[in-house]
């Protein structure tokens, strides 16, 4: 056999199994504006930190910070 020949089958092969190993991770591209750095691109987003959970205010606390944006307000709008 050529050596050509085998060359072309063995590359065959190869972009039958990346296209199985694709299908099977799944869509690994995003919709959108690609990323700058390429590298950055192929790290797995497992690797990326858990994003902090928020503190969540009661309504009393909720109710006492409009009272102070009010009163800031109001003191601004005095001002001018």
């Amino acid at each position: 056999m050529p050596t050509q020949y085998i060359i072309a089958l063995l590359i065959a092969e190869r972009d039958r199994l990346n296209r199985a190993i694709e299908a099977l991770q799944g869509a690994a591209k995003r919709p959108g504006r690609p990323p700058k750095n390429p590298l950055a691109a192929s790290a797995t987003p497992a690797a990326a930190p858990l994003a902090k959970k928020r503190k969540r205010r009661s309504a009393a606390q909720r109710e006492a910070q409009a009272e102070r944006m009010k009163a800031y307000w109001a003191k601004r709008k005095k001002a001018k």
